[in-house]
């Protein structure tokens, strides 16, 4: 596609929602000679397999990933498992514990899956850092060492704050740049995205390229998405994220509880939308605009046939107060009321089983809130200390949730 369309087109695609690029002379220079003589640019991108989930705030550079793909131009997906042993300093106060080799594989077999859902694998060129790392010894890590003074690397933004805090910085941390960096050299990368917090690694990555008579890689990074509290960067330990795996329900019911102040933010970081169009959804009342928002994210992963269901049911059960199509079903075996006579169960214990609630303290506030109803009647009980008769294909909602359950004689 990139023969078809000029520089000027291909800038103004690329550019959009980005944070920084180093630098844009540089970049059109490389994009008018890769037009000129047909070769595709190497656009970089590395995730280190830190845990099970990929999540909106990785697809952010991911989806920038895959229009230089669209464009023509040959995606390169570094997966960080060597990188990912010792742990990326960026943007943190504190030092991150690497993670050990067995649990690094575990999460780089499921983190490609997931990055299927936003680029297109069958066409990028996936490599694993360890390919070239695992071959070097004491002396080319030495090598490497020597290519960056202590003062260089304390002038990073994190490590001047620890610095000062008194927190400690621990020298492993200081081999991450320059490994990341590395990787550059070794795939001969011509642009290099992350976010913000990624702008000292990728510029290191043009350093050592010069020092290999290469030359130095375009870094373009992106704004760090915030995560569902509106607040924080989107994150597994945080726990506000939306994970590129979960269900559609998940995706859009996730969506529709982030603040409203987000919603442009999110449009234009997760969405093709054009910036008039953003404009115009949220000229609107908010809560349609985020069910817009919310169906454009599953329509992303999931199809857009899907974000119509997914929508039809969130109208149904919460504007027009009926039940979704789809219901998950928890299956209870029923050995397990034979304790509670006919089969009456205590609401909160009933809410633990069906995993609506994580604690019986936590099911007792929920029923004093008001949050809990059953039965097709949607009877609510407010009292924690009320018992109630399960039978097969009972329905049961507390808040948001809902589930049907399913009693099965034990051996069955």
């Amino acid at each position: 596609m990139a023969e078809f369309l000029t520089v000027d087109e291909q800038l103004a695609i690329l550019l959009r929602g980005v944070a920084q690029v180093e630098t844009i002379d540089e970049l059109r220079r490389k994009l008018t000679h890769s037009r000129e003589t047909g070769k595709p640019l190497r656009v970089k991108y590395g995730i280190d397999p830190t845990g099970f989930d990929v999540h909106l705030g990785h697809t952010v550079p991911l989806r920038k990933l895959r229009q230089f793909q669209e464009l023509g131009h040959q995606a390169v997906l570094i997966i960080g498992t060597a990188t990912a042993q010792v742990g990326d300093p960026s943007g943190r106060d504190e030092s991150r514990q690497g993670l050990t080799i067995e649990q690094i594989q575990r999460n780089a077999e499921n983190y490609l899956s997931q990055i299927a859902r936003v680029i297109d694998v069958t066409r990028a060129e996936v490599r694993s850092n360890s390919e070239w790392f695992s071959r070097y010894g004491f002396a080319e890590m030495l090598r490497l060492l020597g290519k960056m003074t202590m003062q260089r690397m304390l002038e990073r933004d994190d490590f001047e704050k620890r610095l000062a805090a008194g927190t400690p910085i621990y020298l492993h941390e200081c081999l991450y740049p320059l490994l990341q960096g590395q990787d550059s050299v070794e795939i001969q990368a011509d642009v290099e995205l992350g976010g913000t917090e990624q702008l000292f690694n990728l510029m290191v990555g043009r350093h050592l390229q010069r020092d290999a008579g290469q030359p130095p890689q375009v870094c373009l990074t992106m704004p760090i998405l915030r995560g569902l509290d509106g607040e924080k960067k989107m994150g597994k330990s945080l726990g506000n994220y939306i994970g590129v795996a979960e269900s559609p329900s998940e995706q859009f019911g996730k969506t529709m509880r982030i603040p409203d102040e987000l919603m442009r933010e999110w449009f234009t970081l997760l969405t093709d939308r054009r910036p008039e169009q953003i404009a115009e959804i949220l000229a609107g009342k908010p809560n349609e605009a985020k069910k817009r928002l919310a169906a454009d994210i599953v329509t992303g992963f999931h199809g857009e046939a899907v974000a119509d269901a997914v929508l039809a049911d969130w109208r149904k059960q919460f504007e027009q107060k009926g039940d979704p199509e789809q219901i998950p079903e928890v299956v209870l075996q029923r050995s397990d009321l034979a304790e509670f006579s006919a089969a009456a169960i205590p609401a909160p214990r009933l809410l633990v089983l069906a995993g609506l609630a994580k604690s019986n303290s936590e099911a007792r506030n929920k029923i004093t809130e008001g949050a809990f109803n059953y039965g097709p009647d949607r009877e609510k009980i407010t009292d924690w200390k009320a018992s109630l008769p399960v039978s097969d294909g009972l329905i049961l909602r507390l808040g948001r949730k809902i589930v049907r359950i399913r009693l099965e004689s034990s051996g069955s």
